[in-house]
């Protein structure tokens, strides 16, 4: 199967430049992945797809101010770090650019408060830099580091906030599971009032997600690990619903990617932490995962090919054609899509 079996025509006026406000107001395409019928709704309507008896799985990750500018301590040269993992205390793998001024032992500034030395030079281009500071390194990165938004945004929001999930709780992401952005706390009651479980995981979402299919054959493509965990609570919850014949619905590919990662043969899981590269595309066989809520992704990218595996590429790529012609907007800021 090749990559260019992914690819649909996006105006460039249809990648979302801000979020909608309030956040439900987002539109919602209800996708049927039996049928490849669709509806149009708002996102605050999607109550009305639950039943009582689901379970609503969200990725509680929360995104760092993982940018930082920096400039070379001897030179003055600017330079670009973004922090992908820690590997140790105060040690941390990052993306540097340009990389020809972030050699193995060059030292940089960021600001006052913060200073860097790259230990190496990684297999894969990557650099691990040993930060230098004082406190709690989490409230230096506020202070000094910016919120890596997608390279497709060209504006900050005035609101960084909103580059977060309402229920963000574990610090760790390069970026944010999109699909989660359109949630309220409002919304998110009304739901439990349905009856609807509401399950939390968390998986820190890797900046390899934007990263292009390089390999014609997709089946050559190799994906990024990101780092997941599930609580004993949210395995119960998932369990139960699995087995009293209600539907896990993953909000986002990163809990798709958490949950089939994590699942048995029978679609059940244990309380579990550690790193998955799994790359699902057509051929995939579903073991945990009843429906998806997940924005709409970057023409030939691996999530689309999620999308297509879940539900078909024909369906997919048809459900696409028309969101374009309807005016939908796409990507981070865009709106969602529900595959039941």
């Amino acid at each position: 199967m090749n990559k260019s079996d992914f690819y649909y025509e996006l105006p460039e006026d249809r990648i979302a430049q801000e979020p909608v406000t309030p956040r439900d107001a987002s539109r919602l395409m209800i996708l049927d992945r039996e049928t490849g019928g669709v509806q149009h709704r708002h996102f605050y309507e999607i109550v009305d797809e639950l039943r009582e008896g689901d379970c609503l799985v969200l990725n509680d990750t929360k995104v760092l101010p993982a940018r930082l500018y920096g400039v070379k301590e001897d030179t003055g040269a600017k330079v670009e770090f973004l922090l992908l993992r820690q590997e140790r205390e105060g040690v941390w793998e990052c993306i540097a650019g340009p990389g020809k001024r972030a050699k193995e032992g060059a030292r940089f500034a960021f600001g006052d408060e913060l200073r860097g030395e790259v230990l190496s030079v990684l297999d894969n281009g990557n650099r691990l830099v040993k930060f230098i500071y004082e406190g709690v390194f989490l409230e230096v990165l506020e202070r000094v580091g910016e919120m890596p938004l997608p390279h497709y945004i060209k504006k900050k929001p005035e609101d960084p906030s909103r580059y977060q999930t309402v229920y963000a709780r574990e610090e760790g992401s390069a970026a944010a599971p999109t699909a989660g952005l359109h949630f309220t706390p409002q919304l998110l009651e009304k739901i439990r009032q349905k009856g609807v479980k509401i399950a939390k995981v968390t998986l820190h979402v890797g900046i390899g997600t934007f990263r292009p299919v390089k390999t014609e054959r997709i089946e050559d493509h190799k994906m990024h690990t990101e780092h997941y965990h599930v609580s004993a609570e949210a395995a119960a919850i998932i369990n139960q619903t699995k087995q009293k014949g209600g539907r896990v619905i993953a909000v986002g590919t990163t809990c798709c990617r958490t949950l089939e990662s994590a699942a048995d043969d029978r679609g059940l899981l244990s309380p579990c932490e550690s790193d998955t590269g799994i790359f699902i595309y057509p051929g995939y066989r579903f073991r945990c995962i009843d429906a998806l809520i997940t924005n709409f992704h970057l023409p030939e990218s691996t999530l689309i090919m999620l999308v297509s595996a879940f539900c078909g590429r024909e369906h997919t790529l048809n459900a696409y054609r028309i969101a374009v012609e309807q005016n939908y907007r796409f990507f981070s800021f865009g709106d969602a899509m529900f595959i039941r």
